[in-house]
C-alpha cells in the first residue's frame, strides 16, 4: 500500500514542472543530441566498414591475387571468409569482386588525387545534411607505401551500394564526383540515385548558355549554372501539331509535378502568367518560380520557335520588372530563364553582350504530338451530314399528318 502510495506522489511530482522557453529550448536541444550522436554511430559503422571494403580491394590489386595464387582466388577468399564470419554479410565473391573494381577505378587513375582534394576543399558543407559530423570523422590513414591513394574520407557519407552502382555506371573520376556530390548534398536513396545516371545529369546539367559567371558572385553563379540543363524532356506533354506557347504553358501548368522534377531540386512554382503593373500596363510573365537553394526569384520564357535575339531583351526586362516589383529583402539577385525549340550558341552569345541580367537560353525536347483519327469528317462533310439531317426531318414532319388521316 504504501508502495503505491509512492509512486502516485512520484508521478504526481513529475507533472509539477513549469515548462518555460528555456526548457522547450533545452529539450529540444538534448533531441537533437541524441539523434547526432545515431547518426554518428551510423557514419562511423559505414565508415569503418567502407575503411575494410577499401583494404580489401586495394589487397586484391596490390598482391596481385590472381597471377599469385591462381584465377579461383577471390571466390576461395569468399569462401574463406564467410565460413570464418557466417553471421556476417558482404563476403560473397561477387561483392569481393566489386571491392576490387572500386579501389582500381580511383586509386589506378592519375588524375584521382587532384580531383579528389579539389572536391573536397570546393564541396558546399552546408547542403550536406551531415555537416555537422565533418569534424567527427577523421581522415582514414592506411599502412601504406609511397604514393599509395588514402581512403577519401568523403566516402563516409555515401553507402556501399551507391558505391558500386557509380564505379559501375560512370566512366570517368568527374563523372562519379558529380554523382557523388549530388548524393551528399540531396541525402539520394540508391533508387534516385539510379534515377539520375540514367537521365545523364552529368552531361546534362550545367550546360544551358549563360552569362551568370560574370553577372554573378563566384559561389552563387557556378551553383546557378549547375542547376540548369542544355534540355529539358518534356516527354510528359501530349500536344495537338499544331501547339502554340499558350497551350505549352496550360499542358506544363497542368503537370506542373512533372515539370519540377525534370527541373530538378529546389524549384518552388510562384506563378503563372504572373501579372506585373509597370508605367500603368499590365505585363505578364509566362511561369515565375523561386530557387530555395539560390534564394532568388526565377523567371521562365517559352517560346515554341527556335531562338531570336530580341528574345533575350523581353527576358531582360521580366528580371528587371520582378526585381523591382517583387523581389524582397534579403532576396538575391533575380535571374531568367529562356527555353525555346533551338537555338545557335552564338547567336545567343552575341545576344548577352552588354546586358548586365544574369539569364541563361536552354532548350526543349520530346513533346508528344496528338494521333488525330483519319477517319473523322472533314468541316464540309459534317455541312453535309447536317443538311440532309434538317432536310429528313422535314419530309418526315410533312408525311405525319397523312398518315394519321388515313389511320383514322
Amino acid at each position: 500500500m504504501s508502495n503505491k502510495s509512492d509512486d502516485s506522489c512520484v508521478i504526481v511530482h513529475s507533472h509539477n514542472v513549469n515548462l518555460d522557453r528555456d526548457y522547450v529550448q533545452w529539450i529540444y536541444n538534448v533531441k537533437q543530441r541524441f539523434q547526432n550522436a545515431q547518426i554518428k554511430a551510423a557514419v562511423k559503422v559505414n565508415s569503418e566498414q567502407l575503411l575494410f571494403n577499401w583494404q580489401l580491394g586495394r589487397d586484391l590489386v596490390v598482391q596481385r591475387a590472381e597471377e599469385k595464387w591462381g584465377k579461383g582466388v577471390v571466390e576461395q577468399v569468399s569462401l574463406d571468409l564467410q565460413n570464418a564470419f557466417p553471421d556476417s554479410r558482404g563476403f560473397s565473391a561477387r561483392n569481393l569482386w566489386f571491392m576490387k573494381q572500386w579501389y582500381s577505378f580511383y586509386a589506378l587513375k592519375s588524375e584521382t588525387a587532384g580531383l579528389i582534394k579539389d572536391f573536397e576543399t570546393h564541396i558546399n558543407k552546408e547542403n550536406i545534411k551531415m555537416n555537422q559530423l565533418g569534424s567527427e570523422i577523421q581522415e582514414q590513414k592506411l599502412n601504406q607505401v609511397g604514393s599509395e591513394m588514402r581512403f577519401p574520407t568523403f566516402f563516409a557519407y555515401i553507402p556501399w551500394r551507391h558505391h558500386v552502382l557509380i564505379v559501375q555506371k560512370c566512366k570517368t573520376i568527374e563523372e562519379a564526383l558529380f554523382y557523388m556530390k549530388r548524393t551528399i548534398e540531396e541525402g539520394l536513396s540508391r533508387n534516385a540515385l539510379d534515377n539520375c545516371i540514367r537521365a545523364d545529369l552529368y552531361h546534362v546539367m550545367g550546360a544551358a548558355i549563360t552569362n551568370f559567371n560574370v553577372q554573378l558572385p563566384a559561389p552563387q553563379g557556378k551553383l546557378a549554372q549547375e542547376l540548369l540543363k542544355e534540355k529539358y524532356d518534356l516527354g510528359f506533354l501530349s500536344l495537338s501539331a499544331e501547339y502554340d506557347e499558350t497551350a505549352l504553358e496550360d499542358a506544363i501548368e497542368k503537370q506542373m509535378t512533372r515539370f519540377l522534377l525534370e527541373l530538378g531540386d529546389g524549384w518552388a512554382f510562384v506563378g503563372r502568367q504572373k501579372e506585373i503593373i509597370i508605367s500603368g500596363k499590365t505585363r505578364k510573365i509566362d511561369l515565375l518560380f523561386y530557387h530555395i537553394y539560390l534564394r532568388c526569384y526565377v523567371v521562365i520564357e517559352l517560346k515554341v520557335k527556335p531562338f531570336e535575339p530580341e528574345f533575350a531583351g523581353k527576358l531582360n526586362f521580366y528580371v528587371n520588372a520582378v526585381n523591382e516589383l517583387i523581389r524582397k529583402e534579403g532576396d538575391n539577385p533575380s535571374i531568367g530563364l529562356l527555353i525555346c525549340k533551338d537555338m545557335d550558341r552564338t547567336e545567343v552569345q552575341m545576344a548577352f553582350e552588354g546586358i548586365t541580367t544574369p539569364m541563361g537560353v536552354a532548350t526543349y525536347d520530346n513533346v508528344k504530338i496528338k494521333e488525330i483519327q483519319e477517319h473523322l469528317p472533314t468541316a464540309e462533310q459534317i455541312r453535309q451530314q447536317i443538311a440532309i439531317a434538317e432536310e429528313t426531318f422535314r419530309l418526315n414532319m410533312q408525311n405525319k399528318p397523312s398518315e394519321i388521316d388515313h389511320e383514322s
